[in-house]
């Protein structure tokens, strides 16, 4: 066996181990898309995963084509509420900044109690009006 028929058996198995791989990745999404989507029926989606088993590369073809569009709305719809619930949960770890009056009214309230002099109530609603 010379060396370039050995280099091209390679080659040609990495192409056959990249294909194998996209095509495993796309039956995932093809059923990730199944299961995201509420507006088919459970039957339907039955039918999709039995003919992804019998028919695989033909079905995952088919699926790509008829219901490519929508699978795209739907990863776009999903990634569009992870990022605002993601967004919700940093800010309400961080704790919502307060704005210049709440600061002001807080600061005023601790000075009514007599927890802060007026010195320390003028600082604080200087601070918070120049945005500090």
């Amino acid at each position: 066996m010379s060396f370039w028929q050995s280099f091209w058996d390679i080659v040609w198995w990495t192409i056959w181990i990249f294909a194998f791989f996209a095509y495993l990745w796309a039956v995932i999404a093809i059923i990730s898309d199944l299961f995201r989507d509420h507006k088919l029926n459970g039957w339907w989606k039955a039918v999709w995963i039995i003919f992804l088993l019998f028919f695989p590369f033909i079905t995952a073809l088919v699926y790509l084509i008829a219901r490519g569009n929508g699978m795209a709305e739907r990863a776009q719809k999903e990634a569009a509420q992870v990022q605002s619930a993601t967004d919700a949960y940093i800010r309400q770890t961080a704790g919502a900044s307060a704005s210049p009056s709440d600061e002001i009214a807080k600061a005023k309230a601790l000075l009514d109690s007599g927890t802060i002099n007026q010195a320390e109530y003028d600082a604080l609603k200087a601070r918070a009006l120049s945005g500090a």
